[in-house]
């Protein structure tokens, strides 16, 4: 099963708590910074409509430029991609 990738730019602060997040869930996702792989910021515009992180793709499912509030609110009104991410804990 391929991991979803999660876009970052070092520095940014909702990345960094995007990260610990995932971590602390124990989620594996394919991390991609577009600072440093800059090549990958047309990626990200190409699947989200914009140059802002954190942004996850998971497939066909897209939450970009998220804070952890607005990701859990995402997950809940998506509960298949809840189950496939592993945060089946999040559904009512």
């Amino acid at each position: 099963m391929k991991k979803a990738t999660l876009y970052v730019k070092t520095g940014c602060p909702w990345c960094t708590d995007a990260l610990s997040y995932f971590k602390k869930k124990q989620i594996e996702l394919n991390v991609v910074d577009v600072l440093i792989n800059a090549n990958k910021m047309n990626e990200l515009i190409e699947i989200s409509g914009q140059s802002k992180t954190p942004t996850l793709k998971n497939g066909d499912f897209v939450v970009a430029d998220f804070d952890l509030n607005e990701f859990e609110e995402e997950i809940r009104k998506n509960p298949e991609e809840a189950e496939k991410l592993g945060l089946q804990n999040l559904l009512p």
